[in-house]
């Protein structure tokens, strides 16, 4: 039975926190705020701007904030009796202006979300953005805007973007339509197209303090008793404590953890349970999360080499086991190359759909591998 499509999930919507346009305030990124205000106030608008840092930061609220200002904003500012209205200081619009009843709609005729689609035959949403996907924009642009205002498209993230969708998004930079504005998200930009990025205006948004933290939970309405463990598995993203918060993620490491006391010899059924978890739709956010918190491990078991065991555990027994792993320099630099390998692979077996539980138990059995390696 095909997934309705009020139950289907947005790719740009971390689950249980509001949408980034239904965000009420961007909290710590102040600075990036203030750059494209300054570059708008100057007439310096770029065409072309790139939103950059890590994930869940607040770059789709700071694109949404920015999409809703300039929509909002006329073409040519009108002098009153008095000369040139002062520049604006914030990009905050009202609740009530019209832009912003038509975007709260999804409904706003000169602003387009490019973004993973559903594949109706899969029933799933797709894992890129396709160059089919861009090709809608053609429509967008080819309608003429009634009220003569700008244009603006999101593109959330532009990291998914397969190669011929990324080809295409370059053409729009490299001509862009009249009064057109294209913002891009990227969590990593190494990953683009340079030409993409010398195209686009940087704007750089940093990780959120543990104050701005608590400030973004809250207007979130999320609540949590793992403070401390959240915060060191989050890394100062508002957007992944939420979701370690709403997908139990604490737990899920604590069990990771356990499972990694084991080595250099790993505890296969418990390794073979773990993966069995992530198979079917019903386990796809599972598996995510999985892939992701092996990630955290092995970035964290790096840095113990280097650093000492963490000072905040995300795990009870976690600093002893990291001491056991990474007990030098030698070992980090194996499992930073581990890290890198275990990215690398993931990346490409989520890109051609291989077998999650298969894809799981080999990424164990290689950081089994690599503890063996550390031990002799």
């Amino acid at each position: 039975m095909a997934t309705p499509p009020e139950d289907r999930p947005l790719p740009d919507q971390i689950e249980g926190a509001p949408h980034p346009s239904e965000t009420q305030a961007l909290i710590g990124q102040s600075r990036a705020e203030a750059d494209f205000l300054e570059a708008f106030a100057t007439g310096r608008l770029h065409s072309g701007w790139l939103i950059t840092g890590p994930k869940g930061v607040g770059k789709a609220t700071l694109a949404w904030r920015m999409a809703a200002f300039l929509l909002s904003q006329p073409l040519t500012p009108e002098d009153d009796m008095f000369g040139a209205p002062p520049p604006p200081t914030s990009l905050e619009v009202d609740n009530e202006h019209p832009d912003m009843r038509l975007i709260r709609s999804g409904a706003h005729p000169r602003l387009f979300t490019l973004r993973r689609s559903w594949n109706e035959k899969a029933d799933k949403l797709n894992t890129v953005i396709t160059v089919d996907d861009v090709r809608k924009l053609k429509s967008f642009f080819g309608m003429s805007a009634t009220d003569g205002g700008r244009r603006i498209v999101i593109v959330d993230p532009a990291d998914e973007m397969n190669v011929n969708a990324a080809n295409a998004i370059l053409k729009l930079l490299e001509e862009p339509p009249a009064d057109a504005v294209i913002l891009l998200i990227s969590h990593a930009p190494s990953r683009l197209l340079p030409t993409i990025r010398s195209r686009c205006r940087e704007l750089r948004c940093g990780l959120l303090s543990a104050p701005e933290m608590a400030t973004a939970m809250a207007q979130a309405g999320v609540q949590t008793d793992a403070s401390e463990a959240l915060a060191a598995l989050s890394g100062g993203s508002v957007g992944e404590a939420i979701r370690l918060t709403n997908l139990d993620g604490i737990t899920l490491y604590s069990d990771l953890v356990s499972l990694m006391s084991g080595l250099p010899m790993i505890d296969r059924p418990r390794a073979l349970a773990m993966a069995d978890k992530c198979v079917g739709k019903a386990g796809a956010t599972r598996f995510e999360l999985t892939l992701d918190l092996i990630d955290q491990f092995l970035a964290r078991a790096a840095r113990a080499g280097l650093q000492g065991p963490p000072a905040v555990q995300a795990a009870q027994g976690e600093a002893l086991l990291l001491t056991k792993l990474s007990p030098d320099d030698r070992a980090a630099r194996r499992w930073a190359q581990l890290a890198q390998l275990v990215s690398d692979r993931t990346r490409h077996g989520r890109a051609v759909n291989l077998d999650p539980a298969a894809l799981v138990l080999d990424t164990l059995f290689k950081i089994e591998e690599a503890a063996l390696e550390v031990a002799a």
